[in-house]
């Protein structure tokens, strides 16, 4: 499940994924979120905290979030993953390059950090 978070800095999406993440989740809470960023004609920077109750992502949710890539690359800020799962770590680092915009990793601890970074893109 995607839940959104709340209270976080002007200009920042905050989402929170637990238990079992479908695409189902993508199109009710995240892609709305940010395609309403991108109508207002602003940078889309995001907060996405993957936390240890998260169990697995569905083939259709691994799908829809390939298909975030899609949005118009000027609309990108930067992304800050939150987790303490390391092949999540390790497979954003691999796929890096295919991102839009900046990305940067930071443990569950990390998290008020996560923020003020992402919160800080152009």
């Amino acid at each position: 499940m995607i839940e959104t978070m709340e209270n976080l800095p002007a200009g920042t999406l905050g989402f929170r994924a637990s238990g079992t993440v479908t695409a189902q989740d993508y199109k009710d809470v995240l892609d709305p979120a940010i395609d309403a960023k991108i109508a207002e004609h602003e940078k889309v920077n995001i907060v996405y905290v993957l936390g240890d109750d998260l169990s697995r992502y569905t083939a259709g949710a691994l799908w829809q979030d390939a298909e975030l890539e899609s949005r118009p690359r000027h609309s990108w800020g930067r992304i800050a993953l939150v987790t303490d799962h390391e092949w999540i770590d390790k497979a954003i680092h691999l796929i890096s390059f295919l991102i839009p915009c900046e990305v940067r990793s930071f443990a569950l601890a990390e998290e008020p950090a996560a923020i003020e970074w992402a919160s800080q893109g152009a």
